[in-house]
């Protein structure tokens, strides 16, 4: 069976270590054990991947030597994210399938994601990005470079973009060649590189796409059979921040609808992944879609644990 594995955040970083890509590479091993019992148990995987603390990094970088070398735009920033987190993913996972004797090339293809030009999120910038500013520096950088800001739960002033709805994944042919021929590919890292299309060819724009969306995408344009979208928690509960918190365990997608409906979900968080796992089980009879935590991974696609929608 043909399965998508969305990493979230934790599985590439731990917030409680520093950020060095020594500290990144030792997460993404042991995260790397978890995946490839999976690949041993017979499934066909395509991997993608979030972005958030990487590119930020990315930025602050780009901000602190722009007197040195020239800042790098915000969709080149997340194909170089794409770069560094698909090298430390396909180094890992490939030591660890050569040591259980498993023979499956890993591929990282840089993804374009094609989105509308005249999508709403445009208007209303709200995905905060960078490094934090002060109040004078926020407004010199509205004034000098058009940057929306925002201020930050008491932080300071951040700089927002877009969040549109991805539309087509450019590569979508490489990557399905590359899964027809046996390799396990690691794609639409971040959500993908954000272009609109223009008559002369694509364009890099500033802007973020949802990665759990981007996922979903992937995964109807692959065929694949199930989405697994693996996060901090082990299942998706209700009342999540309450004493009698409900975890779900088997979900039709009818009751999850009503669910997100009662309001159960946080938008920055379990919303954007619930809404993609209901829009791929509902894209084909047969599709299901499981939100589990990284070490359920294997149990999880036994039907043993996580939230799994139907």
């Amino acid at each position: 069976m043909k399965i998508i594995i969305a990493l979230g955040g934790n599985a590439l970083e731990d917030k409680d270590s520093d950020s060095t890509a020594e500290s990144q590479l030792k997460i993404i091993k042991n995260t790397m054990k978890c995946l490839v019992d999976v690949i041993a148990a017979g499934y066909d995987v395509v991997i993608t991947h979030g972005n958030g603390p990487q590119i930020g990094r990315i930025i602050i970088q780009n901000e602190v030597a722009k007197e040195i070398t020239p800042a790098m735009p915000f969709d080149v920033c997340g194909a170089m994210s794409q770069g560094m987190i698909g090298y430390h993913i396909q180094q890992a996972l490939g030591d660890e399938l050569k040591k259980r004797g498993i023979d499956k090339p890993v591929a990282t293809v840089i993804t374009q994601v094609v989105v509308d030009k005249e999508d709403p999120g445009f208007n209303k910038p709200t995905k905060p990005i960078g490094p934090f500013y002060s109040k004078d520096e926020a407004n010199k950088l509205i004034e000098e470079k058009g940057y929306k800001m925002i201020e930050d739960s008491g932080r300071g002033y951040r700089r927002v973009v877009a969040s549109p709805e991805p539309k087509r994944i450019v590569e979508i042919e490489t990557i399905k060649t590359l899964i027809n021929n046996n390799n396990i590919v690691i794609t639409v890292g971040g959500g993908g590189i954000p272009v609109i299309e223009e008559k002369d060819g694509l364009k890099g724009v500033e802007a973020v796409i949802d990665k759990d969306l981007a996922s979903e995408k992937l995964a109807e344009d692959v065929a694949a059979d199930i989405f697994l979208i693996l996060t901090a928690v082990d299942k998706v509960y209700l009342d999540y921040v309450k004493a009698n918190r409900r975890g779900l365990h088997y979900v039709e997608t009818s009751d999850m609808k009503q669910y997100i409906k009662g309001g159960h979900f946080a938008p920055g968080s379990m919303l954007p992944k619930v809404l993609a796992a209901t829009k791929f089980v509902e894209s084909k009879p047969g599709r299901k879609a499981i939100i589990t935590s990284i070490d359920k991974a294997k149990d999880a696609l036994c039907g043993l644990c996580g939230t799994i929608i139907e």
